[in-house]
């Protein structure tokens, strides 16, 4: 379970997950946070094949409910590392799949990028939250990452799901369980008046 919690020196709240609904509707648009617990990783292939699961009724390779998936794909990890770079990916390529697992209890996204309007709204239905990681600094965000176990699909290389143990991973949410866009806020604040 997830908890409220303190905040660091540079103002980023430090949550834990799996987050539970109390963090979920608590996260606003523009919150800087560290997350720290376990995510899992899935990229295109993986959703593809978790959509395909779904579609046959079967159960997916892990519990969705309150879980994060990392849009990543880390590369291979040097000897005595737990990971390669894991920079995120785009998230859009998993928006044809995304409304189907936030239905099933899926509550967190990382990733970068622009949400479609299917995934917002089943966001806001669902009460999920979609947070950005910086592109480019896989190497960073690496760092975070104590503990990987491939738990399936092994047959995707890097692009398999994996299950994450992070700490101090550090995020931003981008859309929260309102709907509410910081890529759009955050523009509106530069736009000149009319």
């Amino acid at each position: 379970m997830s908890e409220l919690s303190e905040r660091d020196s540079a103002g980023r709240r430090r949550i834990v997950a799996p987050l539970d609904d109390t963090v979920v509707t608590s996260l606003r648009a523009g919150d800087r946070v560290l997350i720290s617990g376990v995510l899992y990783t899935a990229r295109d292939a993986a959703h593809k094949r978790m959509a395909d699961a779904l579609a046959r009724g079967e159960t997916l390779p892990f519990e969705l409910r309150g879980q994060t998936i990392y849009y990543v794909g880390p590369t291979p990890a040097k000897p005595g590392d737990p990971i390669g770079s894991a920079g995120p990916t785009t998230s859009e390529r998993m928006d044809a799949y995304t409304p189907a697992l936030l239905e099933r209890g899926l509550n967190g996204m990382i990733g970068k990028g622009y949400r479609d309007r299917s995934v917002i709204e089943a966001m806001i239905r669902h009460r999920a939250v979609y947070f950005g990681a910086v592109g480019g600094a896989g190497a960073t965000i690496a760092r975070s990452v104590r503990a990987v176990e491939t738990v399936a699909y092994e047959d995707l290389g890097t692009e398999s799901v994996k299950r994450l143990v992070v700490s101090d991973f550090p995020a931003i949410v981008l859309i929260d369980c309102e709907g509410n866009d910081w890529y759009r806020l955050a523009q509106n604040q530069y736009r000149e008046p009319d």
